[in-house]
């Protein structure tokens, strides 16, 4: 799911931790990390320059390692199509110590910068040209038709969940595409587009990236309207309302954390006008 909030870790000592294991990583891949820190979700992942490639390391308890989305940059990188554009992987490098796993993956520096720095979400209206929107529409068409195993939202989240933050019946999920499963504008970079962070991909309910990416637009008007025409044909039909629903669903689970307070609202206000139900209150 999409909760991202893009700190350094609360604890100094964790901070370090993370510096150190950059600094391991940029040793054992051979590069020389020279930008900036760009801190991912709770500080989990710390990223830099590096030359022509950017250095990420991701960690976590040693007994958790593995998986879904610790392999998502990887095997994106060997099952999906060069159409959807994206970072080539150069390298990955994996380590323990001290009971934590981390795994680091070098990857070619993309220049353009992303839509958002920060948050995933807008804040104002963007402009971008007509080509982007094409291209975001060919790339997520290629990537729907790919063959994978992997699976993003499982239908059990849906089942323990409706209730609770949208107050509607569990719906079942008949209808599925590959996607990115973190859609967002701090994972799109302006034109020419490319799209990042490919740890989360695989399986979800047709509608769930665009209804993400959509949700993501509220504070955005005229964007938000840009997403719905462009990607009517998915987002106006049965199926896509109900991956919408779902993507909504797990925002509503992060704003119920504190995330996105200033999006919370609107966000429910959505979700009320597919449902015609009031969302639960806390």
């Amino acid at each position: 799911m999409s909760t991202k909030v893009f700190t350094a870790p609360g604890a100094t000592k964790d901070a370090a931790r993370m510096r150190r294991a950059l600094t391991t990583a940029a040793r054992g891949l051979q590069v020389t990390p020279t930008g900036p820190e760009v801190w991912g979700w709770q500080g989990r992942t710390l990223g830099r320059r590096a030359g022509h490639c950017w250095l990420r390391v991701v960690s976590t308890a040693k007994d958790k390692a593995g998986g879904r989305l610790w392999e998502g940059t990887a095997t994106a990188d060997t099952h999906v199509p060069w159409s959807v554009p994206r970072p080539r992987l150069r390298g990955v490098l994996d380590w323990t110590a001290v009971g934590v796993a981390y795994r680091a993956e070098l990857t070619e520096y993309v220049p353009v910068p992303p839509v958002t720095r920060g948050t995933p979400a807008l804040d104002q209206d963007i402009a971008l040209p007509d080509s982007w929107w094409s291209e975001l529409k060919s790339a997520l068409g290629v990537l729907a038709t790919v063959p994978t195993d992997r699976e993003s939202v499982r239908q059990n989240w849906i089942d323990r969940n409706f209730r609770r933050f949208l107050g509607i019946d569990p719906v079942r999920i008949r209808e599925t595409a590959t996607g990115h499963a973190d859609l967002h504008w701090a994972n799109l970079t302006r034109a020419p587009l490319v799209l990042l962070d490919w740890e989360n991909w695989g399986r979800l309910p047709v509608g769930y990236d665009l209804g993400l990416l959509h949700a993501y637009s509220l504070a955005a008007p005229a964007t938000a309207a840009r997403v719905r025409r462009e990607f009517a044909h998915v987002l106006d039909t049965d199926a896509g309302r109900t991956g919408e629903l779902v993507a909504l669903a797990q925002l509503l689970q992060a704003c119920s954390r504190g995330v996105h307070p200033t999006l919370a609202p609107l966000i429910a206000h959505r979700a009320q006008e597919l449902t015609h139900t009031p969302v639960p209150t806390p």
